[in-house]
């Protein structure tokens, strides 16, 4: 597929984050996610319990607490998903999160801290990652920009007329 003449494909999607450590430092390089189909093989989403209406028959029942409950550790564990696999370019050694152990995916943020990062450069790594995955107006209005700049160097690479002619000469009247 191409967009315009353009894969996206083609198109970086990769961000980093470079945290200061005394002499070196620690870069935290992160992805969008394409595809959140390895995630819903491994965490699929809870239903809910069904209920009985008199009126309206069998119904989701997701006023139940247990469903609720459910749903919340479905969220976190999405979110931590999210982290965990944009973050893979990162190369990051975790002892706790295991990629493919949903249970420990909630883990990352203590690791994180456990291994010397404060809550402040915690909270960088997840807005890097939550960057990385979403078009905020910033990057839309730079992607404008630049549209626009490539629009114009076009334009005035043409070897045609720019401007409109205001009066041309057309010889004798017709006649009929």
């Amino acid at each position: 597929m191409k967009i315009g003449g353009v894969d996206p494909k083609s198109l970086s999607t990769e961000d980093f984050l470079v945290l200061p450590r005394g002499e070196s430092e620690i870069v935290f390089r992160a992805v969008g996610v394409q595809d959140y189909g390895p995630f819903n093989a491994l965490c699929p989403e809870p239903s809910a319990p069904k209920i009985h209406k008199p009126k309206e028959g069998w119904v989701d029942n997701v006023e139940e607490p247990g469903y609720k409950e459910m749903m919340a550790i479905y969220q976190r564990r999405r979110l931590a998903w999210l982290i965990i696999t944009s973050l893979e370019p990162s190369e990051i050694e975790w002892d706790v999160v295991d990629p493919d152990k949903p249970g420990t995916w909630t883990e990352w943020e203590q690791e994180l801290k456990d291994s010397g990062l404060n809550q402040v450069e915690c909270n960088r790594v997840q807005n890097l990652v939550f960057q990385v995955n979403c078009l905020d107006e910033d990057k839309l209005s730079e992607a404008r920009e630049a549209f626009i700049l490539g629009q114009r160097v076009v334009q005035s690479a043409s070897s045609g007329q720019n401007t409109e002619q205001e009066s041309s000469p057309s010889g004798e009247p017709v006649t009929e």
